[in-house]
Order: structure tokens, then sequence, then C-alpha cells
């Protein structure tokens, strides 16, 4: 019988067999252990850093409400509004009834307290400006710092993110531009025409020449910056060129006045009109009103002549009458071929006005032993219908020596040279003698230094004019284009009744600032026989670029600057540092 041997197996080789197994399987549960916590860690972190976006990105839309009710309280009536409302914008957060999603968000003012924001005002200072569409104009500035930190109440991780936003608040003073409107700017020019100074249009700029014209500084408009006429003109397109030196940036934002209201033309002609009745001088709209700021207010009706001083001292100081006729008088009346309407000036003799300023005991007394440097004129007169009221200034090469502003809400007549006490400045645009000034009304025309009253109702070849300087800055109305009708333009915002020539210029140095439709003197530009318009020598005036030397009661536009934007730590209220 055969035997089969069957082979044996050793017992040392199956335990190497299982222990390998199991070293294998013990290797992939923990790669796959590991692999898991990664992952799960790498879940958790990246719920956390998406968590912190949203936290951030909450954060920022809370400083975004807070900045817009800063801004919106600073354009309308400036930072004396702002500071009132600091309560209100430290007791602001994004809410769910601002929407459904910021129900299960927390916000506090980075020092622990919730439902609240950070907003600290920092220091006001003057500096030129830099970063910005406004670059290098001089301006107020007041820096807010306003701070959030934000966490998601639901969230599975408690992730808090903190945002800084800075905004400077600014004013700057108006009569740095060599010209302004408030809405839509139209120029052109019939010679050649060189225009110094920076340019702004919080509308539609049309620049329209039919000669050369240069820009020789920056250019800006709310709107656009547009090489035609306006849509509201009906003649054809322009036939000259232009050429711009600096920058010339459309779209930009606006400049406003602080007054409360919208800042229509409409609404900001009121900085010229005398107040209503009841109306809070430290109203937004009060404190921006010439007739509430001014040194001296006079008021002219059918019964005679009044003058007092301002509200600084609720009009307290009585100026008597002996010493108002010294240089104020209602007894001259001229013809205006533009309006066709015979003038009713009140005269103010700006020489007896500087005279009696340095000389008088009263109201000297109450602007505490200085000079006056603002006058308003009211007229309340009852006229006809043929007639039309005015102020005339006139004998004003010397002002008084803290300069001079006059301001009213009826048209306004410059006679003669005015602001210029060196006779060989005149006719140039050496300004270095002559004094801040400005002239504030619903429309100002030049009467030069050959202008007679007997000679106004002849035809405009016998009104001629001789060369008539005038150094001020002019902020007032215009008829603007409408109906097929050009409005004049800036060239023309100045107004004539002479005939005027290449051979007999209008030198002008200042600022010209359109900002409202005239109210009084609305007959439109270019009817026959009302003037032939002058060699332009036109400069904006320098000194205004230095706040010591701007006119008295300088309007301030405002505009807010965004300033440092970052994410901050939790509780940290400071920039970071870079």
């Amino acid at each position: 019988m055969m035997t089969t041997l069957l082979p044996t197996q050793k017992r040392g080789r199956c335990g190497s067999a299982l222990a390998l197994t199991m070293i294998m399987t013990s290797i992939a549960l923990a790669t796959v252990a590991g692999v898991l916590s990664y992952s799960a860690n790498n879940a958790r972190l990246n719920y956390r850093s998406n968590q912190y976006y949203r936290a951030v990105a909450a954060a920022e839309g809370d400083t975004e409400k807070v900045i817009t009710m800063i801004s919106r309280d600073f354009l309308s009536g400036g930072e004396g509004l702002v500071n009132a409302n600091l309560t209100a914008y430290r007791q602001t957060t994004l809410l769910a009834s601002d929407s459904s999603y910021w129900a299960d968000w927390e916000f506090n003012d980075a020092s622990g307290n919730t439902g609240q924001t950070y907003v600290q005002p920092g220091v006001s200072s003057n500096f030129i400006l830099q970063n910005s569409s406004y670059a290098g104009l001089n301006a107020y500035a007041s820096f807010y710092t306003i701070v959030s930190d934000a966490r998601q109440t639901s969230a599975a991780q408690d992730v808090v993110g903190g945002v800084l936003q800075q905004l400077e608040l600014t004013r700057i003073p108006i009569f740095q531009f060599a010209m302004y409107t408030t809405g839509d700017m139209e120029i052109s020019c019939g010679q050649p025409f060189a225009i110094t100074g920076l340019v702004h249009s919080n509308g539609q700029l049309y620049v329209e020449p039919d000669n050369v014209m240069i820009f020789e500084s920056s250019v800006t408009a709310v709107g656009d910056i547009l090489f035609q006429r306006s849509p509201l003109d009906s003649r054809g397109p322009p036939a000259g060129s232009v050429a711009y030196d600096g920058v010339h940036d459309p779209n930009q934002p606006a400049l406003s006045l602080p007054i409360g209201i919208t800042n229509t033309p409409t609404a900001v002609r009121e900085i010229i009109e005398p107040p209503p009745p009841f109306e809070d001088p430290n109203s937004p709209l009060g404190r921006e009103r010439y007739y509430n700021l001014s040194d001296v207010v006079l008021v002219v009706s059918s019964s005679g002549i009044s003058g007092t001083s301002g509200d600084f001292n609720s009009f307290a100081t009585v100026i008597p009458a002996d010493q108002l006729n010294g240089f104020v008088s209602t007894t001259n009346s001229f013809f205006d071929a533009r309006e066709g309407k015979t003038i009713r000036p009140i005269d103010i003799n700006i020489a007896g006005l500087t005279a009696w300023s340095a000389t008088n005991s009263s109201e000297r007394t109450a602007l505490g032993g200085l000079d006056v440097s603002s006058i308003y004129v009211l007229d309340k007169r009852t006229l006809t219908g043929t007639d039309l009221g005015a102020v005339r200034v006139f004998n004003g090469l010397q002002l008084p020596p803290r300069g001079l502003t006059v301001a009213t809400a009826s048209p306004l007549y410059v006679f003669g040279n005015y602001n210029q006490t060196n006779a060989a400045n005149l006719g140039t645009s050496n300004t270095t003698t002559t004094l801040p000034a400005s002239l504030v009304a619903d429309a100002v025309t030049i009467l030069s230094a050959n202008w007679t009253d007997a000679n106004s109702q002849a035809a405009v070849a016998s009104r001629n004019a001789t060369p008539t300087t005038v150094n001020a800055a002019i902020l007032a109305g215009a008829v603007d284009t409408a109906g097929g009708n050009y409005g004049g333009g800036m060239e023309n915002f100045p107004r004539f009744l002479e005939t005027w020539g290449l051979a007999n210029p209008f030198t002008y140095n200042g600022s010209m600032v359109k900002m409202f439709p005239s109210q009084y003197a609305t007959n439109i530009w270019g009817n026959a026989n009302v003037y032939a318009p002058p060699a332009r020598n036109w400069t904006f005036d320098v000194n205004f670029n230095n706040p010591a030397k701007l006119p008295p009661l300088t309007p301030s536009l405002e505009t807010v600057i965004r300033g440092q934007w970052a994410t901050v730590a939790p509780n940290q209220t400071t920039p970071p540092v870079n």
C-alpha cells in the first residue's frame, strides 16, 4: 500500500503573515483616521475662514450705514449737524428691520458695547488736498474714525470680524475756483480766451468755443465735459478749438453748500435772501445767509434808509442817519438797456464807507475796534413795473483794511475801477496791493469808469467804455440758456452796457461763481443795442489760494473724502501699523 505524505506548514510563517496583515490594516486605519481628521480639521478651518470673511463683510456693512448717515448730515448741514448727531451714530447698527439677514448678527463698538458702533471725530486741520479729484486746493478737514466688530450668534464657531474706516469731512472755500457753477456751465468765446485757475461744474460742462480756448488748470464736472452747445441752445456747432493744460475729469463728486436742503440752484439762492420770520439763524441755511453773517445790515424802504450792526450782536447797534448819509444815497437813476428798465440804485460810496468805518464810534465799538468787512443791503422799496431796484458801488479803489464783501438779493452794479490803490497795477494781473473782496448779488453788471447816467439811454455806439479794472470775487445769478436762447455763458457772467472793443479791455482778477437763476435781472442775453464786448483780460486771483486772503464771508463747499479702510482685530479702534 502506497503512503502519501502531505506537505506541512510552519507555524512561524503563518504568524508572520497574520502580523503583517494586522500591521497593514492598522496603517490603513490610521491613514483613514488621519485623512478624516485632516478633512474635518480643514473643514473647520475653511468654515472659520469663511465665517471670518462674512463677519468682516457684516462689520463693513455696519460702518457703511453709519458713514451714509454722517455724509448725508455733513453735506446738508455741515459739521455742526454731524457733531450734534454723534450719539445717534454711535447707537446705530445693522438691524433685522434693515434686512432679515441681520437677525442673528451682533455688532459692538470694539469696546464691548453691543448694539453700538465706534465713531470718533479727530482733529480739524487746514491742509492742501492730495488724494482726491480736487488735489491742490486748500481745504479745512476733520477726520472721523468709524469701527465695528461683528459676529454671527448662530454660527457654529464664534468668529469676530472688525473693520475700521476713516472719513475726511472737507470744506473747500468756493473762491478757489476761477469758475464754478451749481448747475450746468457753458463757456464760449468769440475772441481767444485763456482761463486761468480751476474750473468746476456741478452739472454738465459745455465747452463751445468759437475761437481758441485754453484751460490752463484742472477742469472737473459732476456730469460730462462736452465739446458742444447745450441742447437748449439753437446755435450751430462751436467753430473754435479747445486745449487742456491740466486734467479734465468728468463724473466727479459734487461740491455742495451745507444749506440743509437739496443743492438745487434755486435752493442755493436763499443764501443771498433775508431770512423769513422765525428762522433760526443757527439752522444749516441760517448759518449760510449773508444777511445773518454781515457786519452791517443796510435797509432801504420807501420811507428812508436805516442801518444796524448784524446778527452777531442781535442788530443792536444803530447807525445814525447822518452817518449813513455820508456814504449811501438813493437819488440817482439810469437806464439798463438789457433789462429795458430804469434802475433806481442804492448808491454806496465805498471811499465814504471806508472813511466812516475807520472813524465811527458805534459800529466800530460793536466790532471790538475792527473795521467793517461786510455789508448786506436790503431793498424794501415799492417801485413801479418799469423800474428796477438795485445796489451800485462806486469810488471803490480803496476798501476798508480787512477787505470788503458787499451782498444783496438785488442786482448789483460796479461803477469804475474797484479795489486797486496802485494806479500802476490797473489793467494788469498784479494784485499784490489789493484787499480781499467779493460782490454777491442777483446779477453783477460792470459800468466802466467812463459811464454817465445821463447817457444811459443813448444808442450803444454812444455809450463808450474806457479800460476798467475790478479785483473781486463775484458770486451771482445768471439767465440760463432756454428756449433756444443762449444764456451768454461764463464769458458774459459779468454783464455789460457799453461799447468796449479790443482797445478798451475789462481787466478782472477774481473768481466767478454762478450759483442760481437771476430773479430780478431776468432779460435774456443777446439783444441788440445792449453792449459791444471788451477784450477780456481775466485772471484767477492767486491771492485766493491763501486762506488768509480769501474775501470776507467766503462760503465753503463740502465734500466727503474716503480715508483708510482696514480690517482690525477685535476691540481695536486704531488703524493698524503698516
